[in-house]
């Protein structure tokens, strides 16, 4: 009966624990740059190449509160030309110690070999976040193909990446036909400068060097 009671404690303690964490967490609005609505095709050329299966709205995914809204954030590459390289001003406008990520890329990766166009090595710098403080100095955070991201298809038995974690997967019209999945990866940033405002946040791309077309679904910050 203790041993009950004392199993009973500690879960309560860690539901506590989970619940004011959540409170810390304060989704950012994208809906200023949004581009590219989920429901749509990602690329014209495949038909249901899209994330309409992904659940919308307040979302829990890797222990982060996320909102999901009708679109992404999607940027341009060497094989997507109509995207921009840059989506700039994502407003934050407080202080955190923590920032979130919902994001993978298109490209890359499955049966795409070295000299492939569409391939993407490992260790490749496709895009980054630059974050900019109130006294305008700015910090950046890359995006590395296979350390923060791979490309969103894929099949069993690929490689995982080395610094941040799938945390949903789903599927597709397009990648059922083609016998694969798709994936959404989790990137948390530790702010080296908790005690200094963050205005705002660009999404900045590799347009003009590698195939990988960085897409972003949201972004949390944590107090």
């Amino acid at each position: 009966m203790q041993r009950l009671a004392y199993l009973a404690v500690v879960i309560c303690l860690a539901g506590l624990a989970a619940a004011e964490e959540e409170k810390k967490q304060h989704a950012l609005d994208l809906k200023p740059q949004l581009n590219q609505q989920r429901g749509e095709n990602m690329e014209s050329n495949f038909d249901g190449n899209n994330l309409a299966k992904l659940p919308g709205g307040e979302q829990t995914l890797g222990g982060v509160k996320f909102q999901i809204e009708a679109g992404i954030i999607q940027l341009g590459s060497t094989v997507l030309e109509k995207q921009p390289e840059k989506v700039a001003d994502i407003k934050v406008a407080s202080k955190f110690s923590k920032l979130h990520i919902l994001h993978a890329t298109q490209y890359g990766g499955g049966p795409n070999k070295e000299g492939n166009p569409w391939f993407v090595k490992d260790g490749t710098t496709i895009g980054e976040y630059r974050v900019t403080f109130e006294d305008k100095s700015t910090v950046n955070i890359p995006i590395v193909y296979g350390e923060d991201v791979r490309d969103w298809f894929f099949v069993g038995g690929e490689m995982e990446t080395i610094r941040s974690k799938i945390v949903w997967k789903g599927e597709n019209e397009w990648s059922t036909a083609v016998g694969a999945k798709i994936r959404l990866y989790l990137t948390t940033w530790k702010n080296p400068q908790p005690d200094k405002k963050v205005l705002s946040i660009d999404y900045v791309g590799k347009k003009a060097d590698t195939a990988a077309a960085p897409f972003c679904v949201a972004m949390t910050v944590e107090d």
